[in-house]
């Protein structure tokens, strides 16, 4: 299956709301966020002395963040690897799946969906395919128990389902 490639292709792997995310950031970037900070700059420029301007180095320095982030942004959609629902097998883990698993330890359920690192969040168990757990459950089926070293200690989990995110 071909989600089973993506493990170790050294691409930055994204899913296609993972594209549409970045690209609605981009344009919030550029649209809004740099006409926010010109009019800062232009205003504290207003005040007269710069070299004492604090209002004009905090509008500069976030003038120079935006900027880097848009850069960022535009580097990693022009070399990201867009994994294609089609190629988001059922059989395997890869990512674009989400993983029903039972953690062993505490006899309780979860859901993971495997992301590119770039689409990572862990408050809503979206795990990058580069994280521990990621790493651990690439490449499962269903029925494999897999163990897990995180920060908190060794955790054991049964994958139960895989399905499309």
């Amino acid at each position: 299956m071909a989600s089973e490639a993506f493990g170790n292709t050294g691409q930055q792997l994204l899913t296609r709301e993972g594209v549409r995310k970045l690209e609605e950031e981009l344009e919030s970037l550029k649209l809004v966020k740099r006409q926010e900070v010109a009019d800062r700059i232009k205003t504290a420029i207003a005040f007269g002395d710069l070299s004492e301007n604090a209002e004009y180095d905090a509008a500069k320095n976030q003038q120079a963040f935006i900027e880097g982030r848009i850069r960022e942004i535009e580097q990693l959609l022009r070399q990201a690897h867009v994994v294609e629902d089609d190629e988001v097998g059922l059989d395997v883990v890869g990512v674009g799946n989400t993983v029903r698993i039972h953690d062993l330890a505490y006899d309780e359920e979860d859901e993971y969906t495997v992301v590119g690192v770039a689409e990572a969040d862990p408050k809503r168990l979206h795990v990058s395919s580069e994280s521990p757990i990621g790493q651990a459950l690439l490449g499962k089926r269903v029925n494999d128990v897999v163990e897990v070293s995180t920060p908190g200690g060794v955790v054991k989990m049964k994958v139960l389902e895989i399905k499309r995110r």
